[in-house]
């Protein structure tokens, strides 16, 4: 084995157009597609999900083989899409950068789950922002594995639209953190059934993360 390495040249590549070589660190699967010019098309998901099949590899199952360690993908934000969606729940969206999705895992026990909803509220409300309303997440419970399926969490999105004194997109996106991180420390404080089962995906107006306990080639 000592001979064979020795023959194999492990030097990074030289920097050339976007790639540097200073970037470059160990990661546990993790594949990018954009499009340089920003133009949005599906077509850019569709690969993106194509190179998160590739990595499958880099992936682990355990009994049961159709429940992954996990898998997901980040977006930018599909405005067009939740517009469609809003209008049958009664969510109106501002324009495009003046809101935000909270995408959540909640308990399945109704009493925890109804807790968790009213502390993310209320914490919108204390931070002067705009609570819009909820959106339940279609989910295809035939798609994942029996475990998965056992611990499967309620999973839902919460809007917010932006305070009307905003400056710019970095001071909404910072509000948007400390939200975040209110909403989960008075969540592990104040519920205390099925309180595991409660996580915040993402919370953005710029992008938005879809994962879950799953193996690569079921997420899409």
């Amino acid at each position: 084995m000592g001979n064979f390495y020795k023959n194999i040249d492990f030097k990074r590549p030289k920097a050339q157009g976007l790639y540097d070589p200073s970037f470059e660190h160990d990661s546990c699967g993790v594949g990018l597609v954009a499009n340089t010019k920003g133009v949005k098309s599906h077509e850019i998901d569709q690969q993106g999900l194509e190179v998160l099949v590739n990595l499958g590899h880099r992936g682990a199952v355990g009994a049961d083989p159709e429940t992954g360690d996990g898998a997901g993908i980040l977006l930018q934000m599909p405005d067009e899409f939740f517009r469609k969606q809003s209008k049958g729940i009664n969510v109106n969206l501002p324009e495009v950068g003046n809101y935000a999705v909270g995408m959540t895992f909640l308990p399945s026990n109704n009493d925890a789950r109804v807790g968790c909803e009213k502390i993310i509220k209320d914490v919108v409300d204390k931070n002067h922002q705009e609570f819009l309303g909820w959106r339940d997440v279609p989910v295809n419970k035939s798609a994942v594995g029996i475990l998965a399926n056992n611990v499967m969490p309620e999973i839902r999105q919460f809007f917010i639209g932006v305070n009307k004194t905003k400056k710019d997109d970095l001071t909404f996106e910072r509000r948007l953190y400390i939200i975040r991180k209110q909403i989960e420390y008075l969540v592990s404080e104040n519920i205390t059934t099925d309180r595991s089962d409660f996580y915040i995906a993402s919370l953005s107006s710029n992008t938005i993360v879809y994962k879950g306990l799953l193996r690569t080639n079921q997420l899409q």
